[in-house]
């Protein structure tokens, strides 16, 4: 197989989207727009991957990372110029190269390999992806003969009246001979109403020379959406919504509302889960078998174990353990490890937190910077007071210990194993395993004090 190459196009500002965040930034599903593109790109085994920027360019290195070579449009003079940026990445190197819009996360690694194929088989120097739109309208137009070859590729505002009924419309994405594309792309011109340099004008110089021009027509028109506004944006996030829900349904999981669901696209879930309305899974969300999310439950970044339940929750780049019921009204922040069999009962918050298989917190606590043991048993309204107003403390709680409500341990202290904390006790100093802490005044009754105060 001839090596293969790939250029995204993502220099361009955007100025449609009105906003300060660069257009091929925007996410879709979670994710920004060149990201999809540029994974989808890389499924193709690449021997190199270049992204054209601009502006915004040390954000979009910085999200892309080592994932893409990258090359400076400094001035935005059309596609073709982009693509001449790529020139000190790829000339002279044999191969195919595809050219991609950072602004098309639709596109799938099927459709570029069926194109790349259609390319070889045609021995074609240049190959265009093409689709089928109801609405043609603003797009270029594939004129093919009658044998079905590409004749030409018309812009709409150039086309004639008969070129305008024509539903098969140019895409942007395209494939190349590398050498011929970095050969011809120097002839380009700009003589144009806009005076850019435009890549399909390469296709029609090799087609002047003689050479072959192929077109490989996706049957989803879906794919090629090319976002340029908030409107299709939001035609994006849906599409690509709807693709991510259904894979899932497909692979067994059960969504009770596939379109008040939000999955991310790199989103892992096991068979038999059920996923109720109202659920968020963000980022790196890896759920087991036979779970329980939602309804109204966001995780983001974080490693859910089997046969758990997770109900109106937020789990944020953690990790839970199996057969765990976490919720409602839960907070798992960052940093915490929630082992197995374990219950974070309503209104608890747990942060960078080892919580221990077994244990429980039913209600109304907040466990932070922690490491509790095994089978222990935090009381309604336990906290570990972690913090001074400058330094954050470590508590332990150690095996089998038992907290009772309203407890307040004040870091750094330890609980010992199989220990007890009275109720309503501020604990300051560690408590020896097997004994009992009470620290609380005692009791004092004032009789007939408010009979007194009426008197007053």
């Amino acid at each position: 197989m001839d090596k293969r190459f790939a250029v995204i196009l993502a220099a361009g500002k955007g100025t449609r989207m009105k906003s300060k965040l660069y257009k091929v930034l925007h996410p879709v599903c979670g994710k920004p727009m060149v990201e999809h593109v540029a994974d989808e790109a890389l499924k193709l085994s690449l021997a190199k991957l270049v992204t054209i920027v601009g502006h915004g360019a040390e954000d979009v290195k910085k999200q892309l990372g080592q994932k893409s070579d990258y090359a400076i449009q400094a001035e935005q003079l059309g596609t073709a110029h982009a693509v001449k940026q790529a020139k000190p990445f790829l000339h002279g190197e044999k191969g195919v190269t595809i050219v991609i819009c950072g602004d098309t996360p639709l596109l799938t690694a099927e459709t570029m390999e069926a194109m790349l194929n259609e390319h070889t088989n045609k021995g074609a120097k240049a190959t265009v992806l093409t689709a089928v739109a109801e609405d043609p309208a603003g797009y270029g137009r594939i004129i093919r003969s009658e044998d079905g070859a590409v004749q030409k590729i018309v812009e709409h505002k150039d086309a004639s009246e008969q070129e305008r009924l024509v539903k098969e419309i140019n895409t942007g994405t395209y494939c190349f001979d590398n050498e011929a594309l970095f050969r011809v792309i120097e002839q380009v011109s700009n003589e144009n109403a806009q005076g850019e340099y435009y890549l399909p004008d390469v296709i029609e110089i090799l087609k002047d020379e003689g050479e072959t021009v192929a077109a490989y027509q996706t049957g989803n028109f879906q794919e090629t959406l090319g976002v340029n506004d908030r409107v299709a944006l939001s035609q994006a996030e849906m599409y690509m919504k709807e693709r991510i829900n259904k894979r899932h349904m497909q692979n067994g999981v059960t969504l009770i509302d596939p379109m008040n669901t939000y999955i991310s696209p790199d989103a892992r879930i096991g068979q038999d889960t059920v996923i109720y309305p109202g659920t968020v899974l963000k980022g790196q969300a890896e759920i087991g078998d036979e779970c329980v999310i939602g309804p109204h439950t966001e995780i983001e970044d974080s490693s859910i174990g089997s046969r758990t339940v997770i109900k109106q929750s937020v789990v944020n780049r953690s990790k839970v353990g199996n057969d765990v019921n976490i919720g409602p009204f839960a907070h798992i922040r960052p940093d915490s490890a929630i082992g197995n069999e374990v219950k974070i009962g309503n209104f608890v918050e747990i942060k960078k937190t080892q919580f221990g298989d077994r244990s429980k917190a039913s209600h109304l606590s907040y466990i932070g910077d922690a490491e509790v043991g095994t089978d222990v048993n935090l009381g309604c309204g336990s906290i570990t007071v972690n913090y001074d107003g400058k330094k954050k403390y470590l508590t332990k709680i150690e095996d089998g210990a038992f907290i009772g409500c309203n407890s307040n341990l004040v870091a750094p202290v330890t609980v010992g194993e199989g220990a007890y904390v009275a109720a309503g006790s501020t604990v300051t100093e560690d408590v020896p395993g097997e004994a009992l802490a009470i620290a609380r005044a005692r009791q004092v009754n004032k009789e007939d004090y408010v009979k007194n105060i009426h008197k007053k």
